[in-house]
């Protein structure tokens, strides 16, 4: 085949500029670290280890700080005539190449380390003779424009390693905890081989294909006679600890935040902490078994999130912030803003009793008309658009009425509900109007659920907290990272809001939940957002709260059915039942203050003999009702 001119007219000068100008973006020196300070290492609120917190910046490793031993193993295994030949190996091409012929394929062996360099870095890697002969071209020109030890520092720096590992330094950091110049001897040999098939052999890979291509490099140092043949039996059993990136990777992705807002981001960059979380890896698993099990009984396609804390201290127990992993993915526990649809409306409910209202006090569900101006009107329906008639707003919250949640809103009014909602912990913004009882307002799953600490927990909002101490080991100091707690509302106002919650596990939009609801004293509130987009539920016990949401990343609907009753709740039943069985549960404590008053829920009055219902209602002290019910009289 014949070549054309245009495949060897290449830029290739500017190319070699580009790949050899390391102190340029994404690049930075890499500072030698003192010797034991290492990665930013996590363990969780029971000393396990959980992972590790990596540089972001791609560093450049100068070559005398790269161990002599792993430069012998690498060259052994990739090139051992790296220093004889201009760029390309014509013994290795010919050798390549009859192999090739023998078993019928296009000759792809017999690259050298400038040729991997290159066509890493410019090409891709498809078998054509026009792509080697430029790549072929590009070595010899750039083996005449640097020295060799330049070529193989390149090298060292450009390769990808596996596991996001891009170069030596990271991928030291990753895999053993340590900077290049502190590798042992197994550790090179391992490294060593990594790049033939860095998703294969890097250090995370399966251990037989890992110590198979150990065996490689050790046989091949020892017929260069680069080891002996006692240092090779001795290097066989020599691996290295070998950690992996992390066993909660949103949840670290959380702590490399906070600790860049707390500190900078140099901090994270020089490493040497220890960081204790109050995660629970148990719980951890559970959530993402939970999760990821609910999530693909809906739909293969879909994503989802979840975040539990300890109400009562906002310690984050577990989050997983979707199903595709790592600690550069989305991470939708965290960051991502969807509507929460009805979720939001126990701040509302909460709102209202604080204000002053009931939750006995009796609504008409009738659909009103609400003036945006310029002659238009904004009318809210129910879901599913059906008419409850005239019901307490107990009642109205656990059937998700928006007729009433609207009107509730309005007679609290936006400015002093969202006032309200920022001392729960959710920012809201009063342009939205009285549509924010619908839920339209964006917010993460964290804030979400952070907001109902209050609920859970007497009326003390707890913020989120996923760092509960830090160890820096070059000072040998310790910092710890109390609970962040403030007063949100009442006692007893947080008791009854929470009596109403449970009732939508018990008869209202989450009743699927009624079985769970007898076994253990449990509250919360399902949201579905317009046109069946996004799925939640939020709920809790006296000390586990946790939220649950999914939906896809572009919103788009997914029908009648998918509603956080039928979606998301049994997502927080399954986790909640792993979450209980090692933490006792007693019921909710009740204030002292909180008052019963025995009402016909028709009228929302005290009862009398005549009445033909008759309930009891908790209350605000000074809310309860004083005048008995008048639509019901007695038989004459």
């Amino acid at each position: 085949m014949m070549v054309s001119m245009a495949a060897l007219s290449f830029p290739i000068l500017a190319l070699l500029a580009a790949l050899a100008a390391p102190a340029q973006e994404p690049y930075a020196t890499c500072p030698p670290l003192p010797r034991g300070v290492g990665p930013i290492n996590v363990v969780d609120s029971q000393g396990r280890y959980v992972g590790r917190i990596l540089p972001q910046k791609r560093y450049w490793v100068t070559l005398d700080r790269i161990p002599a031993f792993l430069q012998k193993a690498l060259l052994a295994v990739e090139d051992a005539r790296f220093y004889d030949h201009g760029g390309i190996d014509v013994r290795s091409i010919a050798r390549a190449f009859v192999k090739d012929v023998a078993k019928g394929r296009a000759a792809e062996g017999g690259s050298t380390i400038t040729q991997q360099l290159i066509k890493n870095k410019f090409l891709n890697a498809e078998p054509t003779l026009d792509r080697k002969v430029k790549e072929a071209r590009m070595a010899m020109d750039f083996e005449t424009k640097y020295t060799k030890n330049q070529i193989l520092e390149m090298y060292f720096n450009e390769i990808y390693y596996g596991n996001g590992a891009q170069g030596l330094a990271q991928a030291c950091r990753l895999y053993f905890g340590k900077s290049p110049e502190e590798l042992s001897e197994g550790e090179c040999v391992t490294l060593a081989g990594v790049p033939k098939n860095p998703g294969r052999y890097n250090p995370l890979g399966k251990v037989e294909d890992v110590a198979m291509r150990r065996e490689v490099v050790l046989k091949r140092m020892e017929d260069l006679r680069l080891i002996s043949p006692q240092q090779r039996a001795s290097l066989r059993s020599q691996w290295g600890a070998v950690q992996g990136p992390g066993k909660a990777p949103h949840y670290l992705a959380q702590i490399r935040a906070t600790l860049v807002r707390l500190y900078g981001p140099d901090a994270v960059e020089l490493g040497g902490l220890d960081i204790t979380a109050p995660l629970d890896l148990d719980l951890q698993r559970a959530a993402e078994d939970a999760l990821r099990q609910g999530v693909r009984r809906v739909s293969p396609e879909l994503q989802g999130a979840l975040v539990c804390l300890d109400p009562a201290t906002g310690d984050v127990l577990a989050a997983v912030g979707g199903l595709d992993g790592g600690q550069n993915s989305l991470n939708r526990a965290f960051l991502s803003m969807r509507q929460p649809g009805s979720a939001i409306k126990p701040l509302i409910y909460a709102a209202a009793l604080e204000a002053g209202l009931t939750a006995g006090s009796v609504w008409s569900d009738e659909p009103v008309a609400y003036d945006r101006g310029g002659g238009a009107t904004w009318k809210p329906l129910n879901y599913g658009r059906e008419r409850l008639g005239d019901i307490s707003m107990r009642e109205a919250l656990a059937h998700s009425s928006n007729v009433v949640t609207v009107k509730v809103l309005e007679q609290v009014g936006v400015p002093a509900f969202t006032a309200f909602a920022g001392r729960m912990g959710l920012p809201l913004r009063a342009q939205a109007g009285l549509s924010l009882a619908l839920g339209t307002e964006e917010v993460t799953l964290k804030d979400l659920v952070q907001a109902y600490t209050p609920l859970a927990a007497a009326g003390v909002r707890a913020e989120a907290r996923v760092i509960s101490r830090i160890h820096d080991r070059r000072r040998d100091a310790w910092t710890e990272f109390p609970p962040a707690l403030a007063p949100a509302l009442s006692p007893e106002a947080a008791f009854v809001a929470t009596s109403m919650l449970r009732d939508v596990l018990t008869y209202g939009t989450a009743k699927s939940l009624q079985p769970f609801s007898r076994e253990h004293p449990c509250a919360g509130k399902t949201g579905t957002t317009d046109n069946y987009q996004d799925a939640w539920f939020v709920g809790y016990t006296p000390n586990v709260l946790t939220g649950v949401w999914v939906g896809y990343d572009r919103p788009r609907s997914l029908g009648r059915g998918f509603t956080g009753g039928a979606v998301a709740a049994p997502i927080w039943a399954k986790f909640m039942a792993r979450a209980l069985e090692p933490r006792p549960v007693a019921d909710f404590p009740r204030p002292e203050d909180v008052v019963t008053a025995t009402i016909d829920p028709a009228t929302g009055a005290l009862a009398t003999e005549a009445c033909p219902r008759r309930v009891d209602e908790v209350y605000l002290p000074g809310t309860e009702p004083v005048e008995p019910c008048t639509l019901h009289t007695p038989a004459s």
